[in-house]
């Protein structure tokens, strides 16, 4: 019997990964990875996904997914194979007074396959500020302004840093956030905010509008999630790039 997906879920191995200065970052990553099996083969797959992520674990790049990914096809007969892995992912920066150094952690995901959909998405999942803009034209002092966290997935045509999606987010907020703030750094951030007020539905059109002008990028999806600090409920946009062309 012909099996549509076998495969491993959510094992966690160390990796290195690299970063657009030419270093590399040892994080831990969480990987799920799936086959189309042919239903003659009787062989235990996960021989073959561990072997695979072994040899690939200590430089992984969104360049060698096809080339994993292949291995794993081939190893196992498949007519497709799909891979997904998570990491933490940090970068150095420096607070915007201060210029105290911290390290700002960011969420990303390489998602691949080979088969019957040959496709790779890189998504970064990144925290900004935002104020509202209400809040702000019907207040004599102050306005409310939140946590917001921006998820962006893109195809691309030509190779694409996760740091240079993650500035672009940042570039879309009220304000960016930092690891790491002293006095004079929180003034020059809670002031950028309220100069600066956006609801979620104008970061995601922001962010859209940064995506849909690189060329590199052949399809996106973003969405911003933002918790609320004085309501219960989140608020919510999302945009899709097959829906706004």
């Amino acid at each position: 019997m012909k099996i549509q997906s076998v495969g491993i879920k959510d094992i966690q191995i160390p990796v290195r990964i690299r970063e657009k200065n030419g270093g590399l970052q040892n994080t831990v990553a969480a990987v799920s990875l799936q086959a189309s099996m042919p239903g003659e083969y009787r062989e235990s797959c996960v021989h073959i996904f561990t072997s695979v992520l072994n040899k690939y674990m200590d430089e992984m790049s969104v360049t060698i997914f096809p080339e994993l990914l292949a291995e794993i096809q081939e190893g196992l007969r498949a007519e497709s194979a799909r891979l997904e892995m998570s990491f933490p992912y940090f970068i150095e920066k420096k607070a915007p007074v201060s210029k105290t150094r911290s390290l700002m952690e960011y969420e990303c995901t390489f998602t691949g396959a080979v088969g019957t959909d040959d496709d790779f998405i890189l998504s970064v999942k990144v925290p900004i500020t935002t104020l509202c803009p209400c809040s702000k034209e019907i207040s004599s002092a102050g306005a409310h302004n939140q946590r917001a966290e921006v998820t962006l997935n893109v195809k691309f045509k030509k190779f694409i840093w996760a740091e240079d999606l993650i500035r672009m987010i940042e570039e879309s907020a009220s304000c960016e956030l930092w690891a790491l703030l002293k006095r004079p750094d929180e003034k020059y951030v809670t002031e950028k905010a309220y100069e600066n007020p956006m609801f979620v539905e104008d970061v995601v059109r922001k962010v859209a509008v940064v995506a849909l002008a690189n060329k590199d990028i052949t399809w996106f999806s973003a969405s911003v999630e933002s918790f609320e600090s004085i309501h219960k409920h989140s608020a919510y946009a999302y945009v899709d790039s097959n829906e706004v062309r």
